[in-house]
């Protein structure tokens, strides 16, 4: 049984109360983890400021996001995925980062993947230039054992994002990025439904940090946390990606996914939240193509009722031009898919209003 408790750094953020209904939440968590396999790997392809890449993407097994684990943000079950006790040996993680790397070997040689990937993208769930989760030697290990090449992503809070930290990869030549999962650039937004304690301003002091390291930033942004209707949504997105991109380069919107051991699960349990309509994120990208970054979205779930979804019937194909919209930035995709189920799309989006029931599931 899982029993996660806040230490100093999580106290006093003026969100005390609701993590303490978080930490119930995901106190409910029984499985265990090996520390020494990664949480997941794949292969797949980005596009970046050096343009596109074949990417392999590592999540790493670590002991957790510090903020997560005194009960965090209300959409995110990751934590509930990571090694018991807070920490892991570097011994253990580069066992991990053994792992990924015979993972791509393997897809190398079924024909798979392409050669090895010039593009790395590190996660932990957490935050990885967090020295709690992940300690300086590893840290400095990976990024010798990635310096041949092109380019790494490594994703942190804001807080973590340190000048010497990201000189551990710039300085073995690779093109550097850090992904701060910012969510919003509404700070009442990110604080009340998101439950994530940081403001705008720390993301911008962030992106200075980066920025004076050599490394380029990567925002994430989420699209539809609890408590907003379909069209406070929309319109925070839209929002959210323009003022994002005046600091970062790849503006990133997650659509909401339903994770196990999350408050998102326990309204969605009780017909209190519906993942956004995928017609939304095609609004957000059609709409804010003409922004001064790379902005691209991956729904996570796509179809199924716990992730972004339409009607069933055109899931997929509205899925598959978000995908080719992420490749060529090319917002005339969307006019190439159409359904009848948009008709209630639209519906929704004039009538929901917030802080009621999905008028559809």
């Amino acid at each position: 049984m899982s029993k996660p408790s806040p230490d100093v750094y999580e106290q006093g953020r003026g969100m005390d109360a609701h993590n303490k209904v978080m930490r119930d939440i995901r106190a409910q968590k029984d499985k265990t983890y090996d520390p020494h396999e990664p949480t997941r790997v794949w292969i797949d392809e980005d596009r970046t400021p050096g343009g596109v890449y074949q990417s392999l993407t590592i999540i790493l097994n670590t002991g957790g996001c510090r903020w997560a684990r005194a009960g965090g943000c209300t959409m995110c079950g990751y934590v509930a995925e990571s090694v018991e006790g807070g920490s892991v040996a570097h011994d253990a993680l580069m066992d991990q980062i053994d792992v990924c790397l015979d993972h791509e070997q393997e897809q190398i040689e079924a024909g798979e993947a392409d050669g090895k990937s010039g593009l790395i993208k590190i996660y932990t769930s957490g935050s990885f230039l967090d020295e709690r989760e992940v300690g300086a030697e590893t840290r400095r290990a990976i990024a010798e054992t990635f310096a041949d090449r092109e380019r790494i992503v490594v994703e942190s809070l804001p807080d973590f994002v340190d000048r010497e930290k990201l000189a551990d990869f710039t300085e073995q030549g690779l093109d550097t990025d850090v992904a701060i999962g910012l969510e919003t650039a509404t700070d009442r937004v990110r604080h009340d439904c998101v439950n994530k304690y940081f403001d705008f301003e720390d993301f911008i002091e962030a992106s200075e940090h980066a920025e004076a390291a050599g490394a380029g930033v990567k925002a994430y942004l989420l699209m539809k946390p609890p408590f907003l209707s379909e069209s406070e949504a929309i319109e925070d997105m839209k929002s959210s990606v323009r003022r994002c991109a005046e600091y970062a380069h790849t503006v990133s919107m997650n659509p909401t996914n339903v994770q196990r051991y999350t408050m998102v699960d326990e309204l969605y349990f009780r017909d209190g939240y519906r993942p956004p309509w995928l017609w939304s994120v095609a609004e957000v990208l059609e709409d804010t193509a003409d922004a001064d970054a790379i902005v691209v979205s991956d729904p996570v779930g796509h179809g199924s009722d716990r992730g972004p979804h339409n009607c069933g019937e055109c899931d997929d194909r509205v899925q598959k031009a978000i995908k080719d919209f992420d490749i060529r930035q090319d917002p005339s995709v969307f006019a190439e898919v159409s359904c009848e189920c948009e008709a209630t799309w639209d519906a929704v989006v004039e009538r929901e209003k917030s802080f009621s029931l999905p008028l559809a599931r």
